[in-house]
């Protein structure tokens, strides 16, 4: 990403622009962590923040760039009625640095070049690794130690020392601020890469179990996320018409943004369109009617709407690659919610 300077932002002072428009300046389309952080850090530096909050406001919001003392005496207009939807369409990260993930950074048992091979396989057994590094003052890496490395220097009958055990060429190493995608080719051919720190030492290892680890915590709810937006938007879309959903945009939405289509609706917005309970009467009325138009009236409306509103704070929850797993009754509700959505749709 790029930064504008500090002139150029003070020159913006008082001037609203579109998100798009304030996330162009950084020649970024997405919100992510390190991106929001930067971009606070620069909007800081020049006396600046948005109204309303950038990093939490609707893709389509306008923001107002505005000097910081100014949010404590001027404060974006809330309505209470309204669910806020902290992990707005397009927040998702689009991108993992090799860097974010925990074993990338927290260091790594390795052996200096002088070690003896019965230590280095020691460490091996004990550990329940399958490598490990010969690094001089863990800046200087001599070679990685394999099992598969070692067979080899078996099979060539060399003596069994430990550089005859290093694998020393085409070694996996990778800078931390490298895209994680850019090093899963050398990942699945070798099993693991070494990352190096911007400080020139060797920061940590990641494995290849370690990745299929994260890609099942991770990637599983992020699709099981995805299938029952798609599923939501089928069933209202085919079940509702353009008033129902102009009613629920009305509340949050510019004239110009109000286009009755529901895959416009924000995951918050779902929850508007049929939870009769909500503080809003006439909104309240309409959920009475939208739920009637959705055709089951078997389906038990308060446990659904009340499922509803546990996805969605599971959604807001994972909006970033967490290294724990969701806890087992999330993912239970996530698949429980996704089996009753395909019955509807059906």
């Amino acid at each position: 990403m790029k930064k504008p300077t500090t002139a150029e932002l003070i020159a913006l002072k008082g001037a609203e622009l579109a998100l798009s428009e304030l996330l162009a300046l950084y020649d970024v389309r997405v919100r992510q962590t390190g991106i929001i952080r930067e971009m606070n850090e620069s909007l800081a530096a020049a006396g600046l923040t948005t109204l309303p909050d950038f990093s939490t406001c609707p893709t389509l919001a306008r923001v107002r760039l505005v000097p910081v003392a100014a949010t404590t005496a001027v404060a974006p207009e809330e309505d209470p009625a309204v669910p806020a939807d902290p992990l707005p369409p397009g927040a998702l990260p689009q991108r993992l640095l090799l860097g974010e993930l925990p074993s990338a950074v927290v260091g790594l048992e390795c052996v200096p070049p002088g070690a003896e091979l019965s230590q280095a396989t020691y460490l091996m057994r004990y550990e329940g690794y399958n490598q490990i590094p010969v690094v001089s003052n863990m800046t200087e890496l001599h070679g990685v130690v394999t099992w598969k490395s070692i067979a080899l220097m078996y099979e060539n009958g060399w003596e069994t020392t430990l550089e005859n055990a290093m694998q020393q060429e085409s070694l996996p190493v990778f800078d931390s601020r490298e895209d994680l995608f850019s090093c899963l080719p050398m990942l699945v051919d070798q099993g693991y890469v070494l990352v190096r720190g911007q400080d020139g030492r060797i920061s940590g290892i990641v494995t290849y179990q370690e990745i299929v680890r994260r890609f099942q915590n991770t990637a599983r709810p992020f699709f099981l996320l995805g299938e029952i937006e798609s599923l939501l938007r089928r069933w209202l879309g085919a079940r509702l018409d353009a008033e129902a959903v102009i009613a629920v945009q009305a509340t949050n939405r510019k004239p110009e943004q109000r286009t009755g289509k529901v895959e416009d609706l924000m995951f918050g917005d779902y929850v508007m369109l049929l939870d009769g309970a909500q503080r809003r009467t006439a909104l309240a009325q309409r959920a009475d009617a939208n739920w009637v138009a959705l055709g089951r009236p078997a389906l038990d409306r308060g446990q659904f709407v009340h499922h509803l509103q546990r996805v969605q704070a599971i959604r807001n929850r994972i909006a970033h690659f967490d290294d724990d797993p969701l806890p087992p009754e999330d993912m239970r509700d996530l698949t429980s919610f996704a089996r009753q959505l395909r019955d509807c749709v059906r």
